[in-house]
């Protein structure tokens, strides 16, 4: 990210005017754009012409994304369209208007989609259970409509740092597999990308962000209202873990950046069956030994 990137720069978009007026903030929204930079680049997400459909929910996450998003296109660092995209899956007491008059306010391109996900999701799951794998492949079925009537190439999602590392523990845990949210995936259909440019952002960056600038925040009030959920188990033994270690997140992440299959036990990956010895190495090698004795 260039050192020019502070707010002393004039013509910023509406969405980043009025931040704190703090070396703090500043520092802050430059880490939060260049590590959503480092991100872009380092996974090749950008295609010539392509126009992303950014999926703002509201929460805190996905303001940050937008914001980002939004001063690297605006620096000329990001040659894409956006279009955000708010979907109201009628939650009872989603404040409808809250986005849409946002969005306008600031000169931001966006279309609101209303799909009432949520009679479906609480019929269809047991009293007990929890809605996130239902509500998520509705919601994704929907926005993958969406991109394709928008002419859009990719969809863009708010995931950030700490839920790509969440979500590689729950399958450790509970899944039985070592995988995560890839920052970047091909669709099942082949025509659409689905992208995490917040992969290497912290969540509590994005939670300071947000809150200086004072955006509006909706709660998800259909995940938020379960209690017991494995992800808030495994947040909050990360969470144990960085205050007994900090940084140890950070060091957890790069981990996921820094595969070894010939030091896992998969043999899909790594051909061990493929490990011979030398022979004619080790005949040298018995035969020294021989002349030794």
């Amino acid at each position: 990210m260039p050192d020019t990137a502070t707010d002393t720069d004039t013509g910023l978009p509406a969405l980043l005017q009025g931040a704190p007026d703090s070396l703090e903030f500043r520092k802050l929204r430059k880490r939060l754009v260049r590590e959503t930079r480092n991100a872009i680049d380092h996974f090749a997400m950008v295609e010539p012409g392509a126009r992303w459909l950014v999926c703002l929910s509201g929460g805190k996450d996905s303001y940050a994304l937008l914001a980002a998003l939004v001063e690297l296109r605006w620096r000329g660092l990001l040659p894409v369209d956006l279009l955000a995209c708010n979907l109201d899956q009628g939650q009872p007491g989603f404040p409808a208007t809250v986005l849409p008059e946002f969005l306008a306010r600031h000169g931001i391109a966006h279309r609101i989609e209303y799909q009432d996900t949520y009679s479906i999701v609480t019929d269809k799951v047991p009293q007990g259970r929890t809605y996130c794998a239902l509500c998520s492949r509705l919601r994704r079925g929907i926005l993958y409509r969406i991109a394709r009537e928008e002419g859009c190439s990719a969809v863009v999602l708010g995931h950030h740092r700490d839920d790509i590392l969440e979500t590689f523990f729950m399958n450790l845990f509970h899944g039985g597999r070592l995988a995560t949210m890839p920052p970047k995936l091909l669709n099942e259909e082949g025509d659409l990308h689905v992208l995490r440019p917040l992969a290497f952002v912290a969540e509590a960056d994005c939670a300071r962000f947000s809150a200086g600038m004072g955006y509006p925040i909706i709660p998800c009030d259909l995940c938020g209202s379960q209690e017991g959920l494995q992800r808030v188990q495994v947040k909050a033994l990360l969470d144990e873990w960085e205050a007994r270690s900090p940084g140890r997140r950070q060091v957890m992440f790069r981990a996921l950046m820094n595969a070894r299959p010939s030091h896992l036990l998969d043999a899909g990956l790594f051909d061990f069956a493929g490990l011979a010895r030398n022979a004619a190495q080790s005949n040298e090698i018995e035969a020294a030994r021989g002349e030794g004795r």
